[in-house]
């Protein structure tokens, strides 16, 4: 890319849109502008300060910029991006960096804006704060679409990135909360059950760190072991008649994805998860 169209905007400075925008800055890129809910906002001001620029409103903020960065969230992707058209250059490239969110986000300001360019990209990585966003980067993927300048840009990050089509956006999203929230909320019942028999909950961090390694490595149905895999149905339901209702649904829940890893057909384990609202007693074994 010329040297002359190596500066960015942002809009939006949360961690996402500021470890990104970072990145760029350590790219040899000049930050021109960052706007948030308004000039003088603390996350405005700070973000501004650490990329080396100008707090400023969203309207203004696209001004002389080669590239726009939207970081905002989803819900305000399509309002923010008619805000700040007056300002956007002619042949700017507008990006959003949202992971449920595709090029459909963009149909509004292309109807009033065909001289634009426009793009996704969403890192597949957790930025608990900038600075470690900014180490997580290297190595991670990202999802891309629309303009192939999104691609280089991902890739001078040092991300890994992949075309994904708007079609498959909400699975991709999907899987992603699946990936994140959802493996935190499951250790979230791992603290819960530790505590409850008085050991610490880091103690699980080796087994924990393991098996996703082993997922990951050789495949979730090879790496797949405990009771369910071995068909211990025993076992299984002495875990239902021990733990409290509000664990017992959790545990059937993930028990029978479980289950499902191995292709077999149990009809017995089939029946003691048949129903995640059920008591134990309920399921036929005593």
């Amino acid at each position: 890319m010329e040297e002359r169209k190596r500066t960015v905007a942002l809009i939006g400075p949360g961690r996402a849109g500021t470890t990104i925008t970072l990145g760029l800055l350590e790219q040899g890129w000049s930050v021109t502008a960052v706007a948030g809910r308004a000039p003088d906002v603390a996350s405005t001001t700070a973000a501004a300060e650490r990329l080396t620029s100008r707090p400023a409103l969203v309207s203004e903020a696209a001004s002389n910029a080669a590239l726009v960065i939207v970081a905002t969230p989803d819900r305000a992707i399509e309002p923010t991006l008619l805000a700040a058209e007056p300002a956007i250059e002619p042949e700017a490239l507008v990006i959003h960096l949202a992971g449920s969110r595709g090029l459909d986000a963009f149909e509004d300001l292309l109807a009033k804006r065909a001289d634009v360019r426009v793009g996704a990209l969403h890192p597949l990585q957790s930025f608990p704060s900038t600075s470690v966003g900014l180490e997580r980067l290297i190595g991670s993927w990202a999802a891309v679409a629309g303009d192939p300048e999104v691609t280089e840009i991902a890739s001078a990050l040092g991300l890994r990135p992949f075309e994904l089509a708007d079609s498959d956006r909400t699975r991709y999203h999907a899987a992603a909360v699946v990936a994140s929230n959802h493996l935190v909320a499951l250790l979230g019942q791992v603290e819960r059950l530790a505590a409850s028999c008085n050991v610490p909950f880091e103690a699980f961090a080796p087994l924990a760190i393991s098996s996703l390694e082993n997922a990951f490595e050789l495949g979730p149905d090879v790496a797949l072991t405990g009771p369910v895999a071995r068909g211990d149905l025993g076992t299984v339901a002495d875990h239902l008649r021990e733990l409290e209702q509000a664990e017992r649904n959790a545990y059937r829940a993930l028990a029978r994805e479980a289950a499902r890893l191995t292709g077999r057909g149990d009809t017995g384990l089939d029946r003691l998860l048949d129903d995640l609202h059920q008591g134990p007693s309920s399921s036929g074994q005593e």
